[in-house]
């Protein structure tokens, strides 16, 4: 325990012994670290705070959920110290006085990065800081500027939440109006490829989709026409029996002269029939001249007084019989069209045995087309609507809680304590510098440790002796110490006091 207390001794020794080299060393890193640390530029922050309200009563009726309108936010928070709104802040500043070039815009805007910051304080409230300090500035510069960066950085979050879904839905719109042409163009020639194949290969047959489901379709109308054709012939076949039974006049009781009328109108509806172009084969026709040949008997023989008159129930079954023969004559018509057209199709099938996968092909062909076309009009319409909300209605509402601070007190660096860290960094270099000299001194402080390293005895040591003249040199430098001690902490108090008079003379 001796040892290390005389070893103690020895190197306090030593350092007292250089402690004006010590002294000087300390002053020259102080006076070098507080030149450094006063040329650090004071950093002023500015702050403030913004309320992001979302409307959704309207939003959610075209599908705007409350979570997009987050989403968008959030992008918006995330990009928006982005290079490209940072150029921006640099170029709606007064940084545009500091920079010519587009260069040295992008640099300016990459140090604004590390300045500023974006955060989320709770849910839709956001706060926006900005640390400011430039060298070629004076500190009132710096504190306005930090407040005008905060302000610009309000202005573009704004600006980027009400206009970027504008720009957004324009792209959209755009980029969907150009698929739309496309879309068209493309479907209009599958349908003139799918038109022409029909008008070649299935000519009128019945139906839409498939070359099977459109023959198909023709085979069941004609079954339905063979059912119907039966039905009516069997009807018209009727009605030939009731009209064969039913005369065409009725005999009436009166005067004289009725054999001549009767007559008369039988002759009439005789040429009324051969008008339309019944043959004398035609039971009808045999009908007439029956009773025509009956009815000039009966007046050569000078018959009773009377006269005939048109039956109503003949005229009415012919007008019926009429009616069905035309029905009859439409159905076979339309039923020999399917056969020839069935038949036709059929051969062409021989013909041609991959026409049915090509007709296949082109419909699968424009069904897809058609169902892309029809997906993009109704999501550029859904687009456009929410477009229009967007831009009609207050859907986002943004409020300045917290307008841009004006910063009186500067927030960085912290000069008092990096002058005082200078300072023991300078008391620390002085000592240690001193010690190394006393290690590297070959002479010896005490006899024993000259007795120690030679391994010989000592016989003796004279001390100094200190005249009193000696002694009031000893003192007086002494005193100058003292006072070079007393100075580096005056220089060092009068550094603080200089910085706080700064601090509190910024406006």
């Amino acid at each position: 325990m001796g040892n290390i207390y005389q070893e103690i001794q020895l190197i306090l020794h030593g350092i007292w012994r250089r402690r004006w080299i010590a002294l000087g060393v300390a002053w020259g890193v102080c006076l070098i670290g507080w030149i450094v640390v006063s040329m650090v530029p004071n950093r002023y922050e500015s702050q403030a705070r913004v309320f992001v309200q979302m409307q959704s009563l309207l939003s959610d009726k075209i599908g705007v959920t409350p979570l997009e309108q987050q989403r968008d936010i959030d992008r918006v928070k995330r990009t928006l110290t982005s290079t490209v709104n940072l150029e921006k802040v640099v170029r709606g500043t007064d940084l545009a006085n500091t920079v010519s070039t587009d260069k040295e815009v992008t640099g300016a805007a990459s140090g604004l990065r590390d300045a500023i910051k974006v955060t989320e304080q709770q849910e839709n409230l956001f706060e926006i800081k900005a640390k400011i300090g430039l060298p070629g500035l004076s500190d009132p510069e710096n504190a306005k500027l930090s407040r005008a960066v905060v302000q610009k950085m309000i202005d573009i979050f704004v600006e980027e939440n009400l206009s970027g879904d504008r720009r957004e839905t324009s792209q959209s719109l755009k980029f969907l109006d150009q698929q739309i042409v496309q879309k068209e163009e493309q479907l209009r020639t599958a349908e003139t490829r799918r038109v022409e194949f029909e008008r070649n290969s299935l000519g009128l047959l019945p139906g839409v989709g498939s070359v099977q489901s459109r023959m198909e379709s023709a085979r069941a109308e004609l079954n339905q026409i063979d059912s119907n054709l039966m039905a009516a012939q069997g009807s018209l076949a009727a009605v030939n029996g009731q009209l064969a039974a039913t005369p065409p006049t009725i005999s009436m009781p009166g005067l004289g002269g009725g054999g001549d009328s009767r007559v008369a109108i039988l002759e009439g509806q005789l040429s009324e029939a051969q008008s339309r172009g019944w043959t004398d084969s035609h039971p009808d026709m045999q009908a007439l001249r029956s009773q025509l040949a009956r009815a000039r008997a009966s007046g050569s023989r000078g018959g009773g007084g009377g006269y005939s008159t048109p039956n109503p129930a003949y005229s009415s079954l012919r007008a019926i019989q009429a009616e069905k023969q035309a029905a009859v004559g439409a159905m076979s018509a339309r039923k020999a069209q399917l056969q020839a057209e069935l038949s036709q199709f059929a051969a062409r099938q021989v013909e041609q045995p991959g026409a049915e996968a090509e007709q296949d092909r082109l419909s699968r062909d424009y069904e897809a087309i058609k169902l892309q076309y029809d997906k993009l009009l109704a999501d550029r319409e859904a687009i456009r609507m929410r477009g229009q909300v967007a831009s009609s209605t207050d859907s986002v509402a943004f409020r300045v809680i917290d307008p841009p601070s004006s910063p009186r007190q500067p927030v960085a660096p912290d000069r008092p304590l990096l002058m005082a860290g200078v300072l023991i960094a300078g008391l620390l270099a002085g000592l240690g510098t001193a010690f190394a000299l006393s290690q590297l001194n070959s002479g010896f402080a005490t006899p024993q440790k000259l007795a120690a390293v030679t391994g010989m005895s000592v016989v003796g040591a004279v001390g100094e002796v200190e005249t009193p003249a000696r002694q009031a040199v000893t003192a007086k430098r002494k005193k100058m110490f003292l006072g070079g001690v007393a100075g580096l902490g005056g220089v060092f108090a009068l550094l603080v006091v200089v910085d706080m008079i700064q601090r509190s003379g910024v406006a």
